[in-house]
């Protein structure tokens, strides 16, 4: 097996993680960009809200901690961030293409990173001394060096079945994919040569999906999960596979991780009561039955509050219909992050042991 960048063995050290990607690794982003994110979202690890839309950790959390790094300061915070491990760039509602539901799509983002590298290497370079202030930045040299993570697409397809046709969105998908392609491009021109890419989740099985499909019961699996939007989920991922493939080739000194996430995620949706959780179709905050409430809000209806959290968020699934709760986050991470779903299947920590080369 080839190796990279002088690893051993024990692992690849990584100095920094940049992280692209939409609400499932959102850390603070749209939150500071836009409305805070309310509570009782955090509850169950921050105590408070922390822009994140989970009683707790995702996922881009917890490979923070597998590779011994704090947790990712959003990019777009303007208050107490620390950018000498890297940045997370995502924002919940992005998408890979423009138009979608969020302004801040992929290339919004890879733009947002060039000029961060751009303009943190200047100042880095001017500052002789070593100020508070420079402790914060990051390394120039560790930009070639960091782990580039990547987990969006899922709203290109949420978007596509709210606005389009099934046929729309299957039609879609190369182009989507072409952008993805493109944007990976971008930051192998800029340095980056490790690159970890999240396939995206059953779309079909959120609670939201299930209870605003027009279509059902004639659609749903025996998951109670929706077919169709499944199934373009699988497709979208096939094609992904395909280009992560076309990317090594292209990209001969990047190591290009493909990670599975949509079978760990369907897997413990199916098998959900005997992994401990409740029904995977229930959620913990906010109401879509009768009357739609988002999470962090309250309504009085005839008497009845709606949108009182649960009392035990660790037994569900789902957080708030659409977002995974941390129980189920830290369940999908500790299937992933080994490299069981991986291909090459290589752990998180050895990413940067496997070369296109090879």
């Amino acid at each position: 097996m080839a190796t990279m960048g002088g690893a051993s063995l024990k692992g690849c050290g990584f100095p920094a993680v940049y992280n692209f990607g939409d609400s499932n690794s959102d850390t603070g982003g749209i939150s500071a960009a836009m409305t805070q994110v309310p509570p009782p979202n955090g509850e169950s690890f921050f105590g408070h809200p922390s822009g994140r839309f989970c009683d707790g950790r995702l996922i881009i959390d917890l490979i923070a901690e597998k590779v011994k790094l704090p947790y990712l300061s959003p990019y777009l915070d303007s208050v107490g961030t620390n950018f000498r491990n890297g940045a997370n760039f995502a924002t919940g509602g992005s998408s890979i293409r423009p138009g979608g539901f969020s302004p801040f799509h992929l290339g919004i983002q890879i733009s947002q990173f060039i000029q961060f590298k751009s303009r943190t290497s200047a100042v880095y370079n001017q500052l002789r001394t070593t100020p508070p202030f420079k402790s914060n930045l990051p390394r120039p040299r560790d930009f070639s060096k960091a782990l580039y993570t990547f987990d969006i697409g899922q709203n290109d397809l949420a978007y596509g079945f709210q606005h389009t046709n099934e046929e729309q969105v299957r039609a879609s998908i190369p182009d989507i994919l072409s952008q993805f392609s493109k944007a990976v491009h971008q930051l192998y021109k800029e340095g980056a040569r490790f690159f970890w890419i999240h396939n995206t989740g059953p779309i079909g099985c959120l609670p939201y999906s299930v209870i605003y499909d027009k279509s059902k019961p004639n659609n749903l699996d025996q998951s109670g999960c929706v077919k169709p939007q499944n199934e373009m989920a699988q497709e979208f991922n096939r094609q992904l596979k395909d280009k992560v493939s076309q990317l090594r080739l292209q990209l001969p000194y990047g190591a290009f991780t493909y990670v599975d996430v949509y079978s760990v995620k369907y897997a413990l949706i199916s098998n959900a009561q005997n992994q401990g959780f409740v029904d995977p179709m229930n959620f913990c905050c906010g109401s879509f039955y009768g009357y739609h409430i988002d999470c962090g809000k309250k309504a009085t209806v005839n008497g009845t509050v709606y949108g009182n959290p649960c009392h035990h968020p660790s037994k569900y699934i789902s957080w708030d219909g659409i977002h995974y709760s941390q129980a189920a986050n830290l369940w999908v991470a500790n299937r992933i992050l080994n490299g069981s779903f991986s291909n090459p299947p290589v752990s998180i920590e050895q990413v940067c042991l496997h070369s296109g080369k090879m």
